[in-house]
């Protein structure tokens, strides 16, 4: 079976109308999760906890999408990463 790993993060933003963070060096990692399920559970978690703080937020990464089997390619490598 294909692991489908999920990373949780989050932090302060610069703005609710946006996605960059005020402060990146403080990015808060909730960790690394083997399913979605796991991974959207502690979002939830996180994102309940920090409910009353506007302008943070937490998202869900797929990273098992920066390697997908079969391509030649990652978008990832396209890019010189």
């Amino acid at each position: 079976m294909t692991q489908r790993l999920h990373l949780v993060f989050g932090g302060e933003l610069i703005s609710t109308q946006g996605t960059a963070f005020k402060d990146p060096d403080n990015i808060h990692i909730v960790g690394m999760f083997p399913n979605y399920d796991a991974a959207f559970k502690a979002w939830k978690a996180e994102a309940q906890r920090t409910v009353d703080e506007a302008q943070t937020r937490y998202f869900i990464a797929h990273i098992h999408r920066l390697r997908e089997e079969g391509k030649e390619s990652s978008s990832t490598e396209e890019l010189g990463g």
